[in-house]
């Protein structure tokens, strides 16, 4: 699976049933290989796998290696095995290009590389999986691997769209495995630092908090080269329908087009395979603003507002445009009172730095969350001395995966944990929504339900099928 990285149906739903709602006669005639077991979250009794003691070796198969987020998983999982005791065991994609590459590069055998995931996860050997397929698949192959008894760590964005996110939740209970969200920058120090200034009194009640991640390119961001396959070696023509199981990788998509180059390589432009910039740019600034927090809340309300009036598509000859907008800006509210805006740009790369703001003093975080500055407000100034906190650890992949490898061994719980990534996951379903539908979205944690105002409609969340992108 690529990852140049709910169903409208309800939970009784099966596979069958989801493949009559298919949106045209060839998808459905090409989706009915693809699932022979139930649709996603409605598999057999959970497989509890293997008890892993803290000093057995931890077995690892990687789902999806794409170039980027993919490929450095692999290489870095398999360049640290001696560090964290693990090996590399198996490789899943649906491009024959990456799974020889995933061979090549961790020394597997021609029986060990799949282009269905469910191969993987039958072998007993597996103890955990890295999920890094393109953001419609995260929930259906984290679910499977979940009840197959497998520990995940599942890239960012958590799932494609909410009530999916609320489906791995609930299995990721029931399992009791170890989950980790793919979001590195919770493994930060920085962000923790804070959350341990926060709990320990020394800021006061927060107010508001304002976070960014901004990018820019001549070429318009997500243009990456057809058919590259690694870092500086391009092989013209291997992206082609021969090569790649492309009915498989629309998955659960409901406007399915036939295969396209363009959107296989550069998906994250296109909205019937993800949310843009609040799956991709938003998860690296939000996410570990939760974790400064302390206690990660749900959201009450969220509002987001976004724009496309740069086109840098139309600069590039032959790029189609992209669905999703080039800047966004989120505004989320919790119960505390708390609120916090990040706002995300591919037309600019200039943007203030991450702050926590609260009643005696603030919180300045540096990008890669290796240094922190408290702030006090002046009116504290005799209660509260200014503080810095430098050299902390900053924010790599290497890291949070060897947290997801210590928690696995210790039973604890990794710094993205499920119930973060769930929290985090309804703020950026809730963006979305008040993007596409043009509308502010208040929730209830309780009954998990979306509204519009004070008179409480419900509106049902976005998913397959509802949106004519989707």
């Amino acid at each position: 699976m690529d990852n140049n990285s709910s169903s409208s149906s309800s939970s009784g739903s099966t596979r069958r049933e989801f493949i009559k709602k298919a949106s045209t006669a060839a998808a459905v005639v090409a989706a009915t290989n693809l699932f022979k077991t139930p649709v996603y979250g409605q598999s057999q009794a959970p497989s509890t796998g293997r008890v892993i003691g803290a000093n057995d070796r931890i077995t690892v198969g990687i789902i999806g290696v794409g170039y980027g987020i993919g490929q450095n998983h692999l290489k870095g999982i398999h360049g640290n095995a001696g560090e964290n005791n693990t090996v590399i065991a198996a490789a899943c994609d649906l491009w024959n290009q990456r799974r020889d590459w995933a061979k090549e590069t961790a020394g597997l055998k021609d029986s060990d590389v799949c282009d269905d995931h469910r191969k993987l996860l039958e072998r007993k050997d597996i103890d955990a999986v890295v999920v890094a397929t393109h953001d419609v698949w995260h929930a259906g192959v984290t679910i499977d691997a979940l009840e197959a008894g497998k520990h995940v760590y599942c890239e960012k964005p958590m799932t494609r769209y909410l009530d999916e996110a609320f489906r791995v939740h609930d299995t990721v209970k029931k399992t009791g495995k170890v989950f980790q969200l793919g979001t590195q920058g919770c493994s930060a120090e920085g962000w923790h630092k804070c959350a341990e200034l926060i709990k320990g009194g020394k800021v006061g009640t927060l107010v508001w908090a304002q976070a960014n991640y901004p990018r820019n390119s001549v070429n318009g961001e997500w243009n990456y080269k057809i058919d590259e396959v690694v870092a500086g070696t391009v092989v013209p023509g291997a992206t082609s329908a021969a090569n790649i199981n492309w009915e498989r990788w629309l998955g659960p998509v409901k406007n399915r087009v036939p295969f396209n180059a363009d959107h296989f390589h550069r998906w994250r432009k296109y909205y019937p395979y993800c949310a843009g910039l609040l799956g991709d740019l938003v998860p690296h600034r939000l996410i570990p603003l939760m974790v400064a927090a302390g206690d990660a809340e749900f959201p009450t309300r969220v509002t987001s507002i976004a724009t496309k009036n740069v086109h840098p598509d139309a600069m590039v000859p032959g790029t189609p445009e992209r669905d999703v907008p080039e800047h966004v800006q989120v505004l989320a509210e919790f119960g505390s009172g708390y609120m916090f805006t990040v706002t995300c740009s591919t037309v600019n790369s200039k943007a203030p730095g991450a702050e926590i703001h609260a009643h005696k003093a603030t919180l300045k975080i540096s990008d890669p969350g290796d240094a922190v500055e408290l702030i006090p407000e002046k009116d504290w100034s005799e209660e509260i001395d200014p503080q810095s906190f430098t050299g902390l650890a900053h924010e790599d992949p290497r890291p949070h995966e060897k947290n997801w490898f210590d928690c696995i061994r210790s039973g604890k719980a990794p710094n993205a944990s499920i119930d973060l990534a769930v929290r985090a996951q309804t703020v950026i379903s809730l963006a979305e929504m008040s993007q596409r539908l043009n509308m502010t979205c208040l929730f209830d944690e309780k009954t998990r339900k979306i509204s519009t105002g004070p008179d409480g409609k419900e509106v049902k969340a976005i998913t397959y099928g509802t949106l004519p992108l989707s």
